[in-house]
């Protein structure tokens, strides 16, 4: 393994904004989606990764920012109860976080498998993924995320959107080396040319933006339903979060949930999306992305994750840097949601598949039933709906239904008592 640990600062920082560029795309898409300021994004996903740092001794190579798992619930929750309510669910889906460090220090990790095993974790992915589905086809359609106002003639959006979307896979597929870990950065790119060239490009926003601007925070409000509705959408970001821990761990070779811990990691992902939501950012969550730029350039050394979230946090502060992004047209943001929110159903998916869960079996198939009918229809009990009615539902049903050993296939990583 190769040591970069003293290498000289300079060196350090290109491989910061080296990572930055990598978790860019995405990072910026998801507040583009939710109608929330991308500086504030680049901002909070700054902070949020310091925060993670200073909460794990700086040990991990991670980069923490917008997580797509919170789109669906942030729209929705938006149109109902406002972006300051939204904001105030999101810091308790934080606080959500911290619980669980506090129960995995208290009674280690043994209990989280038992409750979420691949069965429960499984279809609520995959309805984060396909509930999202509308969403994309409206945005590459030329509409509102809500279809409800068509921004773009049909025949030009639909064009722009599947260029974009058609670079997006092919730079995924068949792009070597570095090229490859930034699909959606090439798919922005030239689907916004072809934007330019159709002459559905507004400039305004750039020419009347300043150079230096504070970014448009928001703060939060809090109020018990808002809450109720967005804590269990938490559920599922958090186990994706210990698989992203696994996942560097076998690229370092080291064991982060024994060192600095589990629950040191989850109390720094949990502070860092509560300090988002305080700012009026999207929570955050380690990205996958990164990790790959990871075994790519072979640099395990945590402090360039530190200069990656300082380089974020000065570009947030860059006003025509943030106009220039909502200038993006959406049906070029709308042809990559319609891969990016298939992949994510398609994680959903892989769950069950390499865990072998059987699906014959009665309460198996109950359970992915109804977290599926749950989750994409928009069911409602009380204050309760969609995502986080769908996740409640997949583990009480886990819970009660007998036959647990069932939940886990046939490969045997059932936890132990």
């Amino acid at each position: 393994m190769q040591d970069h640990t003293n290498d000289p600062t300079w060196k350090q920082a290109i491989g910061g904004s080296q990572m930055l560029l990598v978790a860019f795309g995405a990072l910026v898409l998801m507040p583009l989606i939710t109608g929330m300021d991308p500086n504030v994004a680049l901002f909070t996903a700054g902070i949020g990764t310091l925060i993670f740092h200073l909460v794990t001794g700086g040990q991990i190579p991670i980069f923490l920012a917008s997580s797509f798992a919170f789109i669906a619930p942030i729209i929705a929750a938006k149109g109902r109860f406002g972006m300051a309510e939204t904001l105030g669910g999101l810091m308790a889906a934080g606080i959500l976080y911290i619980i669980l460090s506090g129960l995995v220090r208290a009674r280690g990790t043994g209990f989280i498998t038992r409750l979420l095993p691949p069965v429960v974790i499984g279809p609520v992915i995959m309805v984060i993924g396909l509930s999202l589905a509308p969403v994309a086809v409206h945005m590459a359609s030329g509409r509102t995320g809500d279809g409800s106002t068509q921004l773009i003639p049909y025949d030009t959006a639909i064009w722009i959107a599947m260029i974009s979307l058609l670079v997006t896979i092919v730079m995924s597929i068949w792009a070597k080396g570095f090229l490859r870990l930034i699909p959606i950065m090439f798919g922005i790119i030239v689907g916004y040319l072809s934007s330019f060239f159709a002459g559905i490009v507004d400039f305004a926003p750039i020419t009347n933006a300043s150079w230096l601007a504070i970014p448009d925070f928001v703060a939060p409000a809090f109020s018990f339903n808002a809450i109720l509705f967005m804590v269990p959408v938490a559920i599922a970001p958090a186990i994706e979060h210990i698989g992203d821990i696994l996942a560097i761990g076998n690229v370092t070779h080291k064991n982060y949930l024994k060192k600095p811990g589990l629950h040191r990691t989850l109390l720094g992902d949990g502070l860092a999306t509560s300090a988002a939501a305080a700012f009026g950012g999207p929570p955050n969550t380690t990205y996958s992305e990164v990790t790959g730029a990871v075994v790519l350039t072979r640099n395990f050394n945590p402090r360039v994750m530190i200069w990656a979230a300082v380089i974020a946090i000065v570009l947030a502060f860059v006003g025509k840097f943030g106009a220039t992004l909502q200038t993006i047209p959406v049906p070029v943001m709308g042809g990559i949601l319609c891969l990016l929110f298939g992949s994510i159903a398609v994680i959903g998916l892989n769950t069950l598949i390499r865990h072998q869960v059987d699906l014959s079996q009665s309460r198996n198939l109950v359970i992915v039933a109804i977290t599926l009918v749950f989750g994409i229809g928009g069911m409602a009990l009380g204050q309760i709906e969609g995502i986080a009615l769908c996740a409640i539902a997949a583990i009480a049903l886990n819970l009660v239904l007998p036959g647990k050993g069932e939940a886990w296939g046939n490969i045997d990583e059932t936890p132990s008592a």
